[in-house]
């Protein structure tokens, strides 16, 4: 199991992204959060399958049918092992 932290950045709050992540992690089997960040970006902590984080990655460049994604930065996260998916 690999982590990576993903920012999105574009019209990506207030649009449902967070929740719609949540699912779409839950849907790979990945644990992690997605959180507002207060510079309008949108970070996900994704931990899983790295196929599965290669999907969620494909996902993050489009999100959910509101959002207006403009760019994904994603690098490695060192982090524990996580258990399900929060979003706060």
């Amino acid at each position: 199991m690999i982590c990576r932290r993903f920012y999105i950045s574009g019209r990506v709050q207030s649009v449902w992204f967070r929740e719609s992540t949540r699912a779409q992690a839950e849907k790979r089997g990945i644990t992690g959060h997605a959180l507002n960040l207060t510079d309008g970006r949108v970070e996900v902590l994704a931990c899983g399958e790295a196929d599965a984080l290669d999907q969620l990655a494909t996902w993050l460049g489009k999100g959910p049918p509101l959002a207006k994604v403009v760019s994904v930065e994603v690098e490695a996260a060192d982090v524990e092992v996580i258990s399900g998916f929060l979003t706060g």
